[in-house]
């Protein structure tokens, strides 16, 4: 695809890194946002075994699972600005069925239609950047959008806090509510459409199964996703266990959100360092190099924790969380560029199944290790080593592989 065919954005560029930041922030902040109400929720919803209070996050993600793959061939179809729209509203809808629960399986219900809501800015959104950027470009455009982004969870569970200072649990689905609003509302006033009708693809099964199957036969793009898919569900991990880490192991009470910003501001500074270094080394080197640190880190971790009866010192804990992090801040747009870099006219469904497939095997991990928490760091060392070694063997693989676009 040569950079003429590219539609030029409309919007200058710091509104909209600043109007996609908060529209995919949305999916940060409904995890986020709840972790320090998460045993009151337990509480309140009569939850007898606490690590099913994980769930209230993993489904989330697993509600995205389905919406995913829903969303992609919809703004293919429609175009990327009535699909957001659309997503955002289902999204509306799964938050007050969740505001409103009386028991854990309501609560679970909202969730998945959250997650399934929330798809829709995502998917659209990745969809409406691939129209306007391409290669590094994008990828420096997902950087910069990840550094904003960052703010949401560095913050988010601050704010948890503070509504919970002044109301129940309940008053932090009111503060969604009122985020999809003015994403709603601000996308709709400032935001062209950047899908043109004569670019667009008839909603129709036969044309999603043949697209589909030619973009599952594409080696690079799946070993990506699956790669991408790892290191979101050691993210995932630690975003269901770090509650319980930081409360039950190290008593930090007050003080998570502060320790929680510290390991995110990680994050956000390897995606402000990989904005600036993707151009000169390229997505592929970046991301092999951040993966080897992360198999490091994470090994060292798990060394430690295993030396220390399975609860390493809070500052050697700290400071190795934040490298881990650091690594995985450097992986998390380069991945999504390669997988989308060999997408041309099916973006939109690409999208959807990067996402899906990659939330799905986030998913997975994120439960199944989960479920081993035992009042120690060793899951999660053991769940970041499993998902830096599977991961850069399919980098690896994939940079063996045909690139060329579908």
């Amino acid at each position: 695809m040569s950079d003429t065919s590219l539609a030029k954005p409309a919007l200058r560029l710091p509104e909209f890194v600043a109007l996609f930041s908060l529209t995919t922030s949305l999916i940060a902040f409904s995890i986020d946002a709840i972790l320090p109400a998460l045993s009151d929720m337990g509480t309140a919803l009569a939850v007898g075994d606490p690590n099913d209070t994980q769930l209230i996050v993993t489904l989330f993600i697993f509600g995205m699972v389905f919406g995913e793959l829903f969303f992609g061939p919809l703004s293919d179809a429609i175009g990327r600005k009535k699909a957001i729209l659309l997503g955002l509203a289902i999204y509306g809808a799964g938050t007050v069925i969740a505001m409103t629960a009386g028991s854990l399986e309501q609560m679970l219900l909202g969730r998945i239609v959250q997650g399934v809501g929330v798809s829709g800015p995502k998917i659209a959104s990745r969809a409406l950047i691939r129209d306007q950027f391409e290669g590094a470009a994008m990828a420096r455009i997902m950087s910069f959008i990840m550094m904003v982004f960052i703010l949401v969870p560095m913050l988010a569970p601050a704010l948890g806090q503070a509504i919970l200072a002044v109301a129940d649990w309940r008053g932090i689905f009111n503060v969604f509510l009122a985020i999809a609003a003015v994403v709603a509302l601000w996308l709709q006033v400032r935001q062209p459409e950047t899908l043109t009708p004569e670019r667009r693809i008839r909603f129709s099964l036969a044309s999603i199964l043949a697209n589909g199957l030619l973009i599952l036969r594409h080696g690079p793009v799946m070993a990506y996703t699956f790669a991408a898919g790892l290191v979101f569900g050691a993210l995932l991990l630690y975003l269901s266990t770090v509650q319980a880490i930081f409360t039950d192991l190290y008593g930090v009470g007050d003080r998570f959100a502060l320790y929680f910003a510290i390991i995110a501001l990680s994050v956000g500074l390897a995606s402000f360092s990989n904005s600036q270094l993707v151009m000169r080394h390229g997505m592929y080197r970046l991301s092999t190099a951040a993966l080897a640190g992360l198999i490091i880190f994470a090994g060292l971790l798990l060394a430690v924790a295993r030396g220390h009866g399975g609860v390493p010192p809070f500052p050697l804990f700290m400071a190795l969380c934040f490298a881990v992090f650091f690594c995985n801040g450097l992986l998390f747009g380069n991945l999504n560029a390669m997988a989308m870099q060999s997408l041309g006219r099916v973006a939109g469904l690409g999208a959807s199944m990067i996402a899906s497939i990659s939330s799905l095997v986030a998913v997975v991990l994120s439960i199944v290790i989960g479920r081993f928490y035992d009042q120690t760091v060793v899951p999660l060392a053991i769940g970041f080593l499993i998902a830096g070694a599977c991961s850069l063997a399919l980098v690896l693989a994939a940079g063996r592989g045909r690139q060329g676009e579908i």
